[in-house]
């Protein structure tokens, strides 16, 4: 930066209004205004200093705290569009996204999910409104913490006499020199009772008390910022995870987005319901058509597995095994698995026969995994069927095709085509459970609906933070930085011996009201006058120049 010298010598950077040394006005407008702009003690800020290169302009521009208050008003608007409709990690986690929004919320819902607000608070420019806002509460508090910082560090007590006229609060007294040492001893000691910070330099007095106040609204800065990597850290892999896995009884599971490989197996699953005689709840009981659940609970056994190889499945070991009910979760190092809800009575297996239709012969049996069907099914005597279409949770589209809601085989629906030494180009049947059409025309044989295995679904919610010691850590900040800048200000008085008189001036951050209440202390017992506030004698000019009163 360039240099700006004043004439008590002091050399200061270009773009400071007010001597650093001495407080002598270094700009024209700062000397004939009636009051200094004490703002940041009139000290350069690179953003008013320097706009030519791209940095600077970079600079300038996340400096500004209008920039910053945009921002702010974007992202909040950004958030509350994203809880118009529920997050897509809310929706049931066997519906299908696309499907859902515009079942549920019509058109709207579709305009929703093709703009995709419904993954909003992960979407790349969310997090950019996210990090831009970081930048510019880093820029923004450099921009004025730094300038400010040096400046009261190396404040001097005898300040330049223009620097005294120009505090809003001041004040000019005549006294006898043998009345000083009695007067300074006086006011210095009024000062000390009321806390202040007392500096002399050549008989001068700077008085000072609650400078940290001036550092809450950066401090508040560094708790914005905490929290919000705290936030952004949640979509870094590991760090944060939220989602639903589902855990048919006898079965194992993954424990999805987990460092290490975990498994859950459902040992077992039951309900338990109020009993419909218990007069406790009686009224409750009779308000409902349904058996009113009293718990439901989840006996589970969680695996690790031990691969020493990534890719080959190694041992799985026992780690843990609980009852998991609703608050009840199984934790494990760092990782809770929450009861969150069940599903009874789900399709697990259906079973059919090949059968011809004249005869009634049957040829053989065939059980179909639901969730994981063969491509391919061999009965005896060189039948077999082969599977050339499955539909979980069929229904017909808007283009009146099969389709399937999700992957949840609510409503199964199969396209089988049957060979035989009859049909050895075979047939083709579209089945479900009691239902078998026939798309290509009639067929000889038909697949005949036999059994149905069901099982009981624990649905469990998987939660992982490692973000929340940011999340407090930032709050706790940002709280501290509040109550530091709210409840206590940065007060100053100065008293000086200027051309034989004593000047008193005094400055605040704030509450004006307060600093002239001390003020009007300190000089009880001595002969130094009451200062006045300038700002009002600011005002009057102003209204007289106009007309007004």
């Amino acid at each position: 930066m360039g240099k700006v010298h004043c004439e008590c010598g002091q050399p200061n950077s270009e773009g400071t209004l007010i001597c650093q040394r001495c407080g002598k006005p270094l700009e024209k407008q700062e000397a004939e205004s009636t009051l200094l702009n004490m703002r940041y003690e009139g000290a350069a800020r690179r953003s008013k200093t320097y706009t030519s290169t791209i940095v600077d302009k970079v600079w300038v521009f996340f400096s500004s705290v209008k920039v910053g208050i945009w921002i702010l008003v974007i992202l909040l608007f950004a958030s509350a569009l994203g809880s118009v409709f529920p997050q897509e990690v809310f929706i049931p986690g066997d519906q299908n996204a696309s499907f859902f929004y515009r079942e549920e919320y019509g058109f709207l819902g579709q305009l929703y999910y093709d703009l995709g607000f419904h993954n909003l608070y992960s979407s790349w420019w969310y997090m950019l409104l996210l990090a831009s806002l970081g930048i510019s509460l880093i820029i923004a508090s450099l921009d004025r913490v730094v300038p400010l910082y040096k400046s009261l560090s190396k404040q001097r007590v005898t300040r330049h006499k223009i620097f005294l006229s120009k505090q809003r609060l001041f004040s000019k007294t005549q006294t006898q020199s043998s009345e000083n040492e009695q007067l300074v001893h006086l006011f210095k000691e009024n000062l000390r009772k009321k806390r202040y910070k007392v500096r002399e330099d050549q008989g001068n007095i700077l008085a000072e008390k609650n400078r940290f106040a001036r550092w809450g609204p950066y401090v508040n800065h560094i708790g914005i910022i905490i929290f919000l990597i705290g936030c952004m850290l949640r979509y870094f892999p590991g760090m944060y995870v939220d989602e639903t896995m589902w855990v048919r009884e006898g079965e194992q599971a993954t424990v999805p987005s987990t460092d290490s490989t975990l498994y859950v197996e459902n040992e077992r699953f039951f309900v338990e319901y109020y009993d419909e005689s218990d007069e406790t709840f009686q009224d409750a009981l009779d308000r409902n058509v349904d058996p009113v659940v009293k718990t439901f609970q989840t006996d589970v056994i969680l695996f690790e597995e031990d691969a020493d190889v990534i890719g080959v499945q190694g041992e799985k070991n026992e780690v843990a095994r609980q009852e998991i009910r609703v608050n009840e979760p199984l934790r494990y190092e760092g990782i809770s698995l929450y009861q969150t809800q069940y599903k009874l009575n789900e399709l697990n297996q259906l079973s059919f026969t090949l059968e011809n239709k004249e005869t009634g012969e049957s040829y053989g049996r065939m059980d179909v995994d639901l969730f994981d069907p063969q491509t391919e099914y061999e009965l005896e005597d060189g039948y077999k069927v082969e599977v050339m279409g499955y539909f979980p949770d069929y229904y017909m589209n808007d283009q009146n095709q099969p389709s399937t809601r999700s992957r949840i085989p609510d409503n199964p629906y199969f396209f089988f085509k049957m060979f035989t030494p009859e049909t050895p180009e075979g047939e083709v049947s579209f089945v479900g459970i009691q239902d078998n059409r026939e798309p290509l025309g009639e067929n000889e044989y038909k697949m005949t609906f036999v059994d149905v295995v069901m099982k009981n679904v624990s649905i469990l919610t998987v939660r992982k933070d490692y973000t929340i010691p940011f999340l407090i850590v930032g709050a706790t900040i940002f709280m501290i930085g509040l109550v530091q800048g709210a409840y206590w200000m940065h007060r100053r008085i100065w008293l000086q011996k200027v051309d034989g008189e004593w000047w008193l001036a005094g400055h605040t951050n704030k509450s004006w009201v307060a600093l002239q209440r001390d003020m009007n202390g300190v000089i009880e017992g001595t002969t130094i006058t009451k200062p006045i506030d300038q700002s009002e004698k600011k005002t009057t000019s102003k209204k007289n120049e106009s007309g007004e009163g």
